[in-house]
């Protein structure tokens, strides 16, 4: 799929810096109207490889061997491939947030309804959404917590055989999971140039605009040029490079959906050979979501291993145990820094949110049966880094920086954490600035 042939001359519309849910998006629905794209990509296409979606392959296709941490300890995990996160994520959808149109004047409600249709993007069959993660759901219904069935990126008869867990995290080796490598491949078949491999440093400017690239690939260092560009680099990757093409107020203040899991052991089996987070229940008034959801059988002693030597004992339980995931609709704080350091702390409120939330999810868990001596909760880690280039700040409602032609589509572009599964959104984003280029280019 990847072309190594070397860069030329000055042939291309739009220069996309990333193939996540906003530079997949963008390059499919910009070829779609024949404009020239290139599309550049850090990390490789591991899709065909016999490691894909297994635990080796969590270590070679996610940033730092999927042991990247924020100052504080956050482990965040940071796919560099073709697809970006959408790789490694439960294939969750949510529709933009209200907040986005209301308050931000950034309406992508047509676009994510049509993505919604396209994709037949729905909750699973009632009966694949797993014994264990229902009676969770009902036991939180019972308490007066209206959970209800998530929505999904996932549609099992893609699937030659169904075989979704917890594992689902690590890559879809079933077929059932969408991501957004497919919108990469239409691209491509639509006339994309995709270059892997490629780690972009700075963007180039001239006169106050953007006029192309600057990168290094198999080892070689190449410039490209092009009329736009885009970075899609997803929160950590965008600011470094914008803060490198002298724009440094990049990366100053994060969003994290900061989240964590209150694991319980029930009788019978639990959660972890399910899809995961296939019920969930938003409370926007205290600002957080939870769901279904457990580590993946081989990294459930890591994770644990951070918050005590105790709770890896707990592992030859593994199949008896139930989660609750937390994720909390964090403050901006901390930020992705020039020196390689990223930070996000907790506030004070956030801090609060977590409390409140973790009560709730003890309730639930033992509702549904878990033992309330073997309670605990998992370290907190970062899912979903954003709002580092905030619209409003950094980037104008088409998502342009002080920069012109130099845009920005992925989620560093949220102006505040959205709490919920983030990728709708971004695909909403990236159509919605096809939009805007197609008219740029062609006026």
């Amino acid at each position: 799929m990847s072309s190594n042939k070397p860069y030329t001359t000055v042939e291309d519309d739009v220069i996309i810096v990333g193939s996540g849910p906003g530079g997949a998006t963008l390059a499919r629905e910009l070829a779609r109207r024949k404009h020239k794209v290139l599309l550049l990509e850090r990390g490789g296409d591991h899709r065909l490889r016999a490691y894909y979606g297994t635990y080796l392959g969590a270590l070679i296709y996610a940033d730092r061997r999927s042991l990247l941490f924020s100052e504080e300890g956050l482990n965040i995990v940071r796919p560099l491939m073709v697809g970006g996160a959408t790789s490694m994520y439960c294939g969750c959808a949510a529709p933009p947030p209200e907040w986005l149109k209301s308050r931000y004047g950034i309406n992508v409600e047509s676009e994510a309804a049509e993505t919604m249709s396209e994709l037949e993007i729905a909750p699973l069959p009632a009966e694949l959404r797993g014994q264990a993660s229902t009676r969770l759901a009902e036991a939180a219904c019972d308490l007066g917590y209206d959970w209800q069935p998530q929505l999904k990126f996932l549609k099992p008869a893609r699937a030659q055989r169904f075989d979704c867990g917890a594992k689902c995290m690590l890559g879809c080796r079933c077929g059932a999971k969408w991501s957004a490598a497919e919108y990469v491949d239409e691209a491509v078949h639509s006339g994309v140039d995709l270059r892997t491999h490629s780690y972009i440093k700075r963007v180039l400017v001239e006169n106050g605009q953007a006029v192309g690239v600057e990168g290094v690939q198999g080892g070689k260092q190449f410039q490209a040029y092009a009329k736009a560009v885009v970075l899609s680099a997803g929160g950590i990757g965008t600011p470094r490079i914008l803060q490198a093409s002298g724009l440094t107020q990049a990366g100053q203040g994060m969003t994290m959906d900061t989240t964590t899991m209150v694991y319980g052991i029930i009788k019978g089996r639990g959660t972890g050979n399910e899809p995961p987070m296939t019920w969930s229940w938003e409370n926007p008034e205290e600002g957080y979501m939870l769901s279904t959801l457990i580590d993946p059988w081989l990294l459930y002693p890591i994770i644990t291993a951070l918050k005590g030597p105790r709770y890896p004992l707990y592992w030859p339980r593994w199949n008896n145990m139930v989660g609750v995931m937390i994720k909390l609709k964090d403050q901006i704080s901390g930020g992705v820094f020039a020196n390689g350091k990223i930070s996000k702390p907790l506030t004070d409120n956030d801090r609060q949110r977590l409390r409140s939330a973790e009560q709730v999810c003890r309730q639930i868990l033992v509702k549904a049966g878990a033992d309330l001596d073997h309670l605990f909760m998992t370290p907190l880690r970062g899912t979903h880094p954003s709002g580092t280039v905030r619209i409003g700040e950094m980037l104008d409602n088409n998502l342009q920086t002080s920069i012109k032609d130099l845009y920005v589509c992925d989620a560093s572009t949220f102006p505040e954490a959205l709490g919920q599964p983030t990728v709708l959104t971004i695909i909403g984003l990236a159509k919605r600035l096809s939009g805007t280029l197609h008219g740029r280019l062609t006026s």
